[in-house]
């Protein structure tokens, strides 16, 4: 069984990790809910573990819907158990209307939550893991374009036809891989095509949020422990290396680990080994390695505060990803590839970008890279009112050049305007379900979904 975690607190992230990693097969965290949709629709996870409130929303549970409503979106049938340390009655009963299969408050009884997650997988329909509708496996083609998982790396530009023959060639080697490029580019993405390319495609492909992991828990996460080794370690546990063993582990945002941990890990990528923490006797492992960063790594061994050493270990091959600003005409065939990818999702007509359109798209900066671009195109598809978009239909942040994208702040002004577009349908015919999703090119499921959201 796999199951999704995403809660921005790490202390719950781990715990929850530790608990379930002694039950089911595959256990992944995440503490950034902006990641949700990427993870649902390629990560196949039989149960999501939803926090309902994150930094935004201390206690309501708002974003928590909201997040739901996005992974039903993309799979009607997801199996999705909520969480929340404000939890009532009242709302536990919305969050099941809404779509939810469960709801646990936290802090959780352990077993309550082993038994709740068996309660709803047993209830689901077998062969039908909550993200598994949508999800493509990722292959480059000879013109350098990737489908699926690889959707971000579309292009012919000089930039990326580099990085699509550089994967080509260094896919079916063991060479260790580091990709670099801002936020947005790709690099988990490019991560994941070098594996499913390699003739390790049918071994684990494990990725770590590496600078995220505390200095207390980054050898207990990479390299394990045993029963006793701390106060909570009460069962032997398998680090992400171990876990990893004949496959690929993906260390992302290796930039800003410590130099202590820095240490620790070349030392265990020269010895091939790992040493679980409490632990006297190592173990060997065979995995390749990938290393993402978009932090100027060069720069930083040059202040001394990235070890030279390490950097050459993990660099055999280097991939830099462009900005999208520096992709030239990539632009408009990523924008038209999402636009048919959304038309498509969400029923919609629009099936152009215009003129003026285009020349904005060019002059704009896009800080936030091709992820960026392709969630504006889907809030413009969805807010749409004809055949053609326009300037209008797209929100360019004034100084894009200084200030990154904001996914979250996105969402919360895409929820502002589909709640007045639902209200003008709801008013247009009088509130009769059938023509209103019918306009809005919403199944009735998901309209009431939203009407629940949204209280209307």
């Amino acid at each position: 069984m796999k199951i999704l975690i995403v809660d921005d607190d790490p202390d719950v992230l781990m715990a929850a990790k530790l608990l379930l990693k002694r039950h089911f097969g595959h256990v992944d965290v995440e503490k950034n809910p902006e990641r949700i949709p990427f993870l649902v629709t390629n990560g196949q996870y039989d149960v999501i573990l939803l926090d309902m409130n994150f930094t935004r929303d201390v206690n309501s549970g708002r974003e928590g819907f909201i997040w739901l409503d996005r992974i039903l979106d993309i799979n009607p049938q997801a199996a999705v158990i909520l969480i929340t340390a404000y939890g009532d009655v009242e709302m536990a009963v919305r969050a099941i209307k809404v779509g939810a299969r469960d709801f646990v408050l936290k802090p959780w009884q352990n077993e309550k939550l082993l038994a709740t997650i068996e309660s709803v997988t047993a209830k689901s329909q077998p062969g039908t893991p909550a993200g598994s509708q949508g999800t493509e496996g990722g292959s480059i083609s000879k013109k350098g374009s990737a489908g699926g998982v690889g959707s971000l790396l579309i292009g012919q530009s000089p930039a990326m036809r580099t990085v699509t023959d550089t994967i080509e060639r260094v896919a079916e080697t063991d060479a260790n891989v580091l990709i670099l490029g801002e936020n947005g580019t790709g690099k988990d993405v490019v991560a994941r095509l070098l594996h499913q390319r390699s003739h390790r495609r049918d071994k684990p492909f494990v990725a770590v949020d590496i600078g995220a992991l505390s200095e207390n828990l980054f050898e207990s996460e990479l390299f394990g422990h045993v029963k006793g080794a701390f106060t909570d370690a009460r069962d032997d546990r398998a680090g992400r290396f171990e876990e990893a063993h004949g496959g690929t582990i993906f260390l992302d945002e290796i930039g800003n680990i410590t130099l202590p941990q820095q240490a620790r890990l070349l030392s265990v990528l020269q010895q091939r080994q790992v040493t679980r923490v409490g632990s006297n006797k190592p173990k060997t492992i065979d995995v390749r390695l990938i290393c993402a960063t978009n932090a100027p790594l060069y720069e930083r061994v040059s202040d001394r505060s990235f070890r030279q050493d390490l950097l050459y270990r993990i660099n055999t091959i280097e991939l830099r990803l462009p900005p999208l600003r520096e992709r030239g005409d990539d632009m408009l065939m990523l924008a038209e590839h999402f636009l048919k990818q959304y038309r498509k999702q969400y029923n919609r007509s629009v099936s152009s970008l215009s003129p003026a359109l285009v020349r904005a798209m060019k002059q704009y900066n896009w800080p936030g890279n091709v992820r960026e671009l392709q969630h504006a195109v889907e809030r413009a598809v969805i807010l749409s009112n004809g055949p053609t978009l326009e300037p209008t239909d797209f929100v360019f942040n004034a100084h894009s050049s200084a200030t990154p994208s904001n996914p979250v702040r996105d969402a919360i002004q895409l929820e502002d305007m589909e709640k007045q577009m639902i209200q003008q349908a709801m008013q247009r015919y009088h509130g009769n379900i059938s023509d209103v999703a019918r306009e809005l090119g919403l199944s009735r499921q998901a309209l009431y979904r939203r009407l629940e959201k949204y209280g209307m």
